[in-house]
């Protein structure tokens, strides 16, 4: 009966994680654009062109009870979900469309799906390429589109990495010369000569930041000089610049092998980029960043103090009732919920901490907080404490399968307790320190009440890492996997748009969270071959 159960709950699993696998995958392959004739129920025509997003069968009578006048004398009837974008022209980018007011169904080889920087897709026939004075129609259209976006967007990621890289760090150095300026007022010390020298470095970095500009605006203008003419659904003919198309995509007239290969490079997009249209557009790079950044760094915390409390109570403290009551007391730690976690870091770390360290040590920035607002650090904190007990306990039980006979032959030998402790006990009990430190990844990663009130925010502009002094700033804020999915399907403002994002995102979750384990996994069979020898 064990056996059985472990054998249903295992299959549970992986069919829960295939259908999420499937739900989220697929969202990327290349869908069949389509082309109807409509004739509602009141006598008007409309054309429509767009993709299915899902299909479902209603009965009759509830129709008649929302006041669709349906004459047909079946019970049911099917309704397609079409995503029309262009939501610029229309008053929503999906809609339901009866399939009795279907007057015709066409897929045309020559219509795509425009993908844009903003206001999501466009759906229509690529008519022209206007580049300058010169307009370029017919077969040399298909042939010249490829260019002329990659060129575009060569441009435009050109002026993005300007703006954040080089205008960014003239910016940060600005804000250095501020507080550096504000600093030396309260400390008395704003001489004439001080303030001159402030003065002529930040004369320096506006010209500096002049130049960029015009760089940037010159680069932009040279992005946006060309467009694409498409005639959409409406019959009319739209101008999109090019500088706000990211890729088109004829998806009637591509192969399989070339659906397999737009799948993968649509699925990498989804990896590397950043989020779009409140997040229900692009990747979600960031918040893949965000998650292992502040996942590692809790490692890093939780590790150190898990072992030596595990230590202390197994090896030094005296076996009496108050270790045992320390003992009881780590166990219940790990059944509070974590949303109490995230109420203790935001009154401890952010309030009292991260404030003291304001005031002691960045007085010129207040009343703007540094470190007394939430940020990776009091998040990676705050995790390092929920996830406390289960190293403490892990290292515990991997210390007490050591044999004493290990112990007294080291002390045997000369060798000191902590001698004996960091050559010989701690090496052997490695593997069990790197099962608590999986069971803590494994929780941590996936834990979002929390980090909503100490770090993780809805869209953060900047990662924790850039290429401004000191590199890594542990007081931003960031964006995290599962706060993600939390956001884009349930408070998106595009609900139809978010929906496979959240199964893409969930997969992605999943994949990070098993990545990680499988990393300490090997280091820990690593570890257990490597001390193997010990044991016997």
């Amino acid at each position: 009966m064990t056996a059985g159960a472990v054998s249903l709950s295992l299959v549970a699993v992986l069919g829960l994680l295939l259908l999420i696998a499937w739900r989220g995958l697929t969202y990327f392959w290349p869908s069949t654009l389509y082309q109807w004739e409509l004739q509602h129920l009141d006598g008007r025509q409309e054309q429509l062109i767009g993709e299915i997003y899902d299909r479902e069968w209603v009965p009759v009578e509830r129709l008649l009870d929302a006041g669709i006048p349906l004459v047909t004398d079946e019970e049911f009837v099917e309704r397609l979900l079409v995503k029309t974008g262009n939501r610029e022209y229309v008053p929503l980018d999906f809609r339901w469309v009866l399939a009795p007011t279907i007057v015709s169904t066409e897929t045309p080889q020559d219509l795509a799906v425009i993908e844009r920087s903003r206001n999501g897709n466009f759906y229509g026939f690529p008519v022209a390429l206007v580049e300058g004075e010169r307009t370029i129609r017919g077969p040399e259209l298909t042939a010249a589109l490829p260019k002329a976006i990659e060129a575009a967007n060569a441009l435009t990621e050109q002026a993005d990495k300007l703006q954040r890289s080089d205008i960014g760090r003239i910016n940060h150095q600005l804000e250095t010369l501020r507080l550096e300026e504000r600093r030396l007022q309260l400390e008395g010390k704003d001489t004439e000569e001080a303030l001159a020298q402030i003065a002529a470095r930040r004369d320096a970095l506006n010209q500096s930041y002049l130049e960029l500009e015009r760089e940037l605006f010159g680069l932009r203008a040279q992005a946006g000089k060309n467009a694409l003419l498409v005639t959409d659904m409406r019959g009319e003919t739209v101008r999109l610049p090019l500088s706000e198309v990211k890729g088109l995509t004829f998806s009637n007239a591509l192969s399989l092998p070339g659906k397999a290969w737009h799948w993968l490079k649509s699925v990498g997009q989804f990896v590397v980029d950043e989020p779009r249209e409140a997040n229900t557009e692009g990747g979600v790079f960031p918040a893949i960043f965000g998650t292992v950044f502040m996942v590692l760094l809790m490692a890093v915390i939780v590790t150190p103090f898990g072992v030596m409390a595990a230590v202390y109570l197994h090896e030094y403290a005296h076996k009496g009732p108050i270790t045992r009551l320390i003992r009881i007391a780590v166990i219940n730690l790990a059944g509070v919920p974590s949303i109490v976690y995230g109420v203790f870091g935001l009154g401890f770390f952010v309030y009292m901490v991260g404030g003291s360290i304001d005031q002691l040590f960045y007085p010129e920035a207040l009343p703007n907080p540094v470190f007394g607002t939430p940020g990776v650090l009091w998040s990676a904190l705050t995790l390092a404490i929920l996830t406390l007990p289960v190293v403490i306990v892990s290292t515990e039980e991997g210390l007490s399968r050591i044999p004493s006979a290990v112990r007294q032959g080291s002390l045997a030998l000369g060798a000191t307790k902590a001698e004996t402790l960091w050559r010989i006990v701690l090496p052997m009990a490695s593997p069990a320190i790197m099962t608590g430190l999986i069971l803590a990844v494994a929780r941590a990663a996936g834990e979002v009440a929390p980090l909503m009130l100490v770090g993780v925010v809805k869209l953060a502009p900047q990662l924790p890492v850039d290429g401004n002094f000191p590199y890594v700033h542990l007081d931003r804020k960031f964006m995290h996997l599962g706060f993600h999915i939390y956001d884009v399907g349930f408070q998106s403002p595009n609900v139809e748009a978010a929906r496979p994002l959240v199964y893409a995102t969930s997969f992605l979750l999943v994949t990070v969270i098993v990545a990680l384990n499988l990393t300490a996994i090997g280091v820990r069979n690593h570890l257990r071959e490597k001390f193997r020898a010990f044991e016997h």
